[in-house]
């Protein structure tokens, strides 16, 4: 079974207390698989795309049959059943739980035949249907190549351009026909948005941010947000993800303001579920997100959602935590002004960390008996070399180990071009004011000791100064090409 990706301090345990489930007269699911047997298959359900939750076992006997039975009716969803060794197949559970299906293992899908479940009657006749016009149209396909004369190439692409339409046609009638049923919201969820033929932009071409911006604002048209069976399906979290870290700009403002549109679709689709899960999965993102700078979104989210109780927990006790690890990111963030560090030099001299004029200023946490330290400081020594005198500087602080031990490594590694700095008073508590939980944990400051980087590999140091050097640049020229009309103006006036 797959296990939900978490990051380290979230975990189911954020989620309510209990999700809804009923109890009436219990489920009965009798099977005959035929290329399976002497063996034991599990019904579970989705929980989001990348976790399943099981519900019931089942033996198979060597004939195929089993029956997954129980006297409590089952949370209803997209289930699947796993069976060994050849894979699983899926099944809608809805209210009606007592029916049977058999198919083979040769082909699932083609081979499926339910009886006594509507739902799951519609959800593999629409899907053998696409199957069967996918089939033509690969096998038309293999004609083209085989034909490749023009005439022979015409009629392919017409008989292609037929197929879609029958296609097309099928799902509009379907969806027609079948408007309130379960499975048709799911095939409605997961299609994309049909997007109209765009406006031509300046250069006369089809204008593209009309169409990515069409495509964003309608992404959420056909998912229904009031209905809770779609957490106990892939599409939620799928939906969500794309959302969030496919079409939204991976800036914290940009993030926050989606999630905040997602959260709000959620509440007012007025299902419990559906809005736990989606402010849940969110959070569970960016606590350590793989975009750096991003983690301002998971200090949101516990802010306005956790902390005020939008989002009840589980447990008391992480809740807790999370909100001390909320409350070391928040002073550490991208774009904050990182609080001085009271440390000392060599000579017990302090360091005032406001003196120090740099366009640049890495912050260089490490334990000078930490390997990892070990092995990147010929990397800190070589880029503090190169750039002495350049504007920028670099603070090495030893954040553990005696005086003793501090200095022996600044003299093995021929650090004395940094800012070498330690608390001689152990006053400071690294791990919640810097949140070094591990070393070497890098900061990169701008000339007003604004952190623009946190986090980061000793390996991209330079890499990243550069590449915010040319951002810098490139920002400061727009702005002069803006100020210049005017400047011109104001010069022929005089």
């Amino acid at each position: 079974m797959k296990k939900l990706l978490l990051a380290t301090l979230l975990g189911l345990s954020l989620l309510p207390i209990a999700w809804a489930q009923t109890t009436d007269s219990g489920f009965k699911i009798v099977a005959r698989i035929k290329g399976l047997k002497d063996t034991t298959c599990v019904l579970a359900h989705y929980f989001g795309s990348t976790q399943y939750i099981p519900k019931d076992t089942a033996r198979v006997d060597g004939s195929g049959n089993m029956v997954f039975e129980g006297k409590t009716h089952l949370p209803e969803g997209l289930f699947i059943v796993v069976m060994p060794k050849k894979g699983y197949l899926q099944l809608l559970i809805t209210a009606d739980q007592h029916f049977s299906f058999e198919t083979d293992t040769t082909n699932v899908i083609k081979e499926m035949k339910v009886t006594g479940s509507k739902e799951n009657e519609l959800f593999y006749s629409y899907q053998q249907q696409l199957s069967k016009l996918s089939e033509e149209g690969q096998a038309l396909n293999v004609q083209k190549k085989i034909r490749n004369d023009a005439v022979s190439i015409a009629m392919v692409n017409k008989q292609l351009n037929d197929l879609q339409k029958q296609a097309t046609d099928y799902r509009n009638q379907f969806l027609k026909d079948n408007p309130d049923t379960f499975a048709a919201k799911l095939f409605k969820a997961t299609a994309e948005p049909e997007v109209p033929p765009a406006p031509k932009a300046a250069n006369g071409r089809p204008d593209s941010l009309w169409v990515f911006n069409y495509f964003k604002q309608h992404f959420w048209d056909e998912f229904d947000f009031s209905d809770e069976r779609f957490v106990r399906t892939p599409i939620l979290q799928q939906k969500v993800e794309r959302y969030i870290k496919e079409l939204t700009v991976q800036v914290p403002d940009s993030l926050i303001k989606e999630a905040d549109f997602l959260v709000g679709k959620a509440i007012a689709g007025k299902n419990k579920e559906v809005k736990y899960y989606t402010i849940y999965y969110i959070t569970s993102q960016y606590e350590r997100p793989k975009v750096m700078g991003t983690d301002g979104l998971f200090v949101h989210m516990f802010e306005k959602y956790y902390a005020t109780g939008v989002m009840t927990v589980s447990d008391s006790s992480t809740l807790k935590s999370i909100g001390e690890r909320v409350a070391t990111l928040k002073p550490n963030l991208v774009g904050k002004v990182m609080v001085a560090p009271i440390i000392s030099d060599t000579l017990r001299r302090p360091i005032v960390f406001q003196n120090i004029k740099a366009d640049y200023t890495i912050v260089f946490f490490y334990s000078p008996t930490c390997g990892h330290c070990r092995e990147s400081a010929p990397k800190i020594k070589k880029f503090v070399d190169d750039y002495k005198g350049k504007g920028v500087e670099v603070v090495a602080i030893a954040i553990d180990q005696s005086p003793e031990e501090w200095k022996k490594f600044i003299r093995e590694f021929k650090l004395g071009n940094a800012i070498n700095g330690y608390d001689y008073s152990s006053r400071t508590d690294y791990r919640h004011q810097y949140d070094v939980w591990t070393t070497p944990t890098v900061y990169m400051l701008d000339k007003n000791r604004k952190i623009i980087a946190r986090n980061l590999p000793v390996e991209q140091i330079e890499d990243f100064m550069l590449f915010h050097k040319r951002q810098q640049a490139t920002q400061t020229a727009k702005k002069s090409v803006a100020v210049a009309p005017a400047s011109a103006k104001a010069s022929v006036k005089k």
